[in-house]
């Protein structure tokens, strides 16, 4: 079964080198895992390329298959992390991004694609898409965050929910999310709900995970 096809985004964990500190990210990412997150998705737009696919190797070896693992932006990364036989599941653009159609072009049928959206005019040119090209969006900012400087206005609890409800794609809450949030979102419509600083200045990011993916069950 493919990672696509066995997509659990439940429990999210968007990854952010600076707040992890000297623990590392692989570090970081081992103990979420073990604590319950089921995606990880690399976000570093500074670090070069060959570095990257360096810290995907080692992440892909403490994941073991327990979590997907997305690339955030860079496809040309993904493809290459894939073409080299590294199990990245995928990527995670944004609109600004490699369009989501060559994605799914490039990485194929069992990849994950995901895109971020947030207004009308996103969910009307998923509609124009064909079925199939993007698996979820990543819906957001529900609060203002220090993690995405550029972020687009704070859509709120309740604006998050009248956005899901326009689409059939699931939709993972991100952006200032805390654990209060993890039952709203939940009956709000969210597939998931993506955390970076909750989980990555964790002093322990297991414990944290565990936490967030017992919040998320209880709330059904």
């Amino acid at each position: 079964m493919s990672a696509r096809t066995a997509l659990d985004l439940s429990t999210y964990l968007v990854t952010d080198a600076a707040l992890c500190g000297e623990r590392g990210v692989v570090s970081v990412v081992a103990e979420a895992v073990a604590g319950g997150v089921r995606v990880v998705q690399v976000r570093d737009k500074s670090t070069e390329a060959s570095a990257l696919l360096a810290q995907l190797e080692a992440l892909a070896e403490v994941i073991d298959g327990r979590a997907v693992l997305l690339v955030n932006d860079r496809l040309d990364l993904a493809i290459a992390a894939r073409a080299s036989g590294l199990p990245v599941d995928g990527v995670h653009l944004g609109q600004g991004d490699a369009a989501a159609a060559i994605a799914r072009d490039r990485l194929g049928p069992d990849a994950v694609v995901g895109l971020t959206a947030n207004t009308p005019a996103h969910l009307e040119a998923l509609r124009r898409m064909p079925r199939g090209t993007v698996d979820y969006l990543g819906v957001g900012v529900i609060r203002p965050t220090s993690t995405k400087p550029d972020h687009p206005p704070a859509l709120g609890i309740d604006g998050f929910a009248r956005f899901a409800a326009e689409t059939e794609l699931p939709c993972v809450a991100i952006g200032g999310i805390t654990a209060s949030d993890i039952a709203p979102l939940r009956e709000a419509g969210a597939a998931g709900a993506a955390l970076v600083s909750a989980i990555c200045a964790a002093d322990d990011p297991r414990a944290v995970a565990r936490d967030l993916a017992n919040r998320w069950e209880a709330a059904r």
